[in-house]
């Protein structure tokens, strides 16, 4: 394609130091990705003081559901911050424009499609995600309000990405704590004084979505590479399959992982209803250990999304020295925050299950085993997202597709049907550790094997 104008001339994404360049990037990521986990981590912990056990699974049941909603908002989001900043590295800001303006009113229509979805087939979805007859009512009370806050929190999570990307990374960090913060004063004036139990976590929970919304729906009219013009709004094809194209990794890698907590739901019901826990227990603890699991992924997710500009940018302006180095530092970073989290699982089990209630002898006994044993291998956690998102961001999509799923649908999917058939419920705990390991290999392979495509490429270009 013809370049129309180039950015300006020693855009600090291709000329700063990649140490603070990072830093001034990622920090504001994750503070973002983590606060966001907040809005159901701090629901979890509400729910799991005022209800109890049973309100620790019917936030389970529904889980897959947020994990889909994300699922959908990466899907245009990635691919639109990933597109965007490739095609300013390339100095052709008029596809920047149409990618910005067909990612915007994509995320928008995606979101309300999925609303809608969610709204028709609400109570099978819920079984389907394994509730049981005494969690069923829980998880439909809060489903029900909770969906309508699905548009809201499509679109602010779609849009962080390429608010990200037009260097404004506070902006986003910003409407995640707003939000988050919003939530928990909300959560406890609604639960404690007014007495509204987990309806009234469902109601701070909307609330807080709808704020961070508004949030980066100011922030479209100062956008800081270059105006959005109405006429620029509106799906191009073109562009929207390149969105899709590039987001599809990251899509692929949420979804499978909602189908995985689908199957890993359903399998904890069915074994944990052969042992001394009954159903309700293994689906308890589940959540929970979910939600704790939950922060690891959102620091490392935070983490790769803050490098995604100085990735794609360097990427499309061939700068591949940079483009190795931002892996490599991000890739530290990651793996220190890992083991550090290896540390707390391992040493503070009980601790740590606490702070989300109280439970019987039989809870915590299980809870304590499914914590150290399913997590064991998260002190290498952080390689497998990093170079997944370090495909997407240089246009790698197959690599990235193959990478994003490895992890949930080849290996642990599989493990999480064949081991319990052999182990009972331990063969549950057990499927973890094992998919971890495998993938953390695999990852390691490939971005190996891409760093010395980039040499190769680097020697042609001198």
């Amino acid at each position: 394609m013809k370049p129309v104008s180039a950015p300006p001339q020693g855009n600090p994404l291709g000329t700063a130091p990649l140490g603070p360049l990072i830093y001034k990037f990622a920090v504001p990521s994750i503070i973002a990705m983590l606060v966001g986990s907040v809005y159901n981590i701090t629901d979890q912990i509400f729910i799991g003081q005022v209800v109890g056990m049973l309100g620790n699974a019917a936030t389970n049941v529904v889980f897959p559901l947020v994990s889909l909603s994300i699922a959908m908002s990466q899907l245009v989001g990635v691919g639109l911050a990933a597109n965007f900043n490739l095609s300013l590295g390339a100095k052709q800001e008029e596809d920047a424009k149409a990618f910005v303006g067909t990612g915007l009113t994509l995320v928008t229509l995606v979101g309300i499609l999925f609303t809608v979805a969610v709204l028709l087939f609400e109570t099978p979805i819920l079984r389907l995600c394994g509730a049981t007859d005494t969690v069923l009512p829980y998880a439909r009370e809060y489903l029900s309000i909770t969906v309508w806050g699905m548009p809201f929190v499509i679109f602010a999570n779609g849009v962080y990405p390429v608010i990200r990307a037009d260097r404004s990374p506070k902006v986003a960090m910003t409407s995640s704590l707003v939000g988050a913060g919003l939530n928990i004063f909300l959560d406890w004036l609604f639960m404690f004084p007014l007495g509204m139990g987990i309806r009234g976590a469902a109601i701070a929970t909307v609330i807080s979505q709808v704020v961070s919304f508004l949030i980066c729906l100011a922030y479209f009219p100062k956008f800081k590479t270059f105006p959005i013009e109405r006429a620029s709004l509106g799906i191009q094809k073109t562009f929207a399959t390149r969105i899709l194209k590039l987001g599809t990794a990251s899509f692929a890698n949420h979804m499978v992982m909602t189908l995985v907590n689908v199957v890993l739901n359903n399998t904890l019901v069915y074994y944990g209803a052969l042992s001394i826990y009954g159903s309700d227990i293994p689906l308890a603890v589940a959540g929970v250990v979910g939600k704790v699991n939950a922060i690891m992924i959102s620091f490392v997710v935070g983490l790769a999304h803050g490098c995604q500009p100085i990735l794609s940018f360097n990427m499309g302006a061939k700068n591949y020295s940079r483009v190795k180095g931002t892996f490599q530092r991000a890739l530290a970073v990651g793996l220190v925050f890992s083991f550090g989290a290896f540390a707390l699982f391992q040493l503070f089990p009980h601790q740590v299950l606490s702070i989300f209630g109280t439970g019987e002898e039989l809870y915590f006994q299980f809870g304590e085993d499914y914590l150290q044993i399913y997590l064991l291998m998260v002190g290498l956690f952080g390689i497998q997202p990093l170079a997944g998102n370090y495909f997407t961001s240089i246009g790698e999509v197959k690599q990235s597709l193959f990478l994003s799923v490895s992890r949930q649908g080849f290996l642990l999917l599989p493990l999480l049907i064949i081991l319990p058939l052999i182990w009972g419920l331990d063969g549950v705990l057990y499927a973890g550790p094992i998919a971890d390991f495998l993938a953390v290999v695999l990852a390691g392979t490939m971005v190996v094997r891409s760093f010395r495509k980039l040499d190769r490429l680097a020697a042609e270009e001198t």
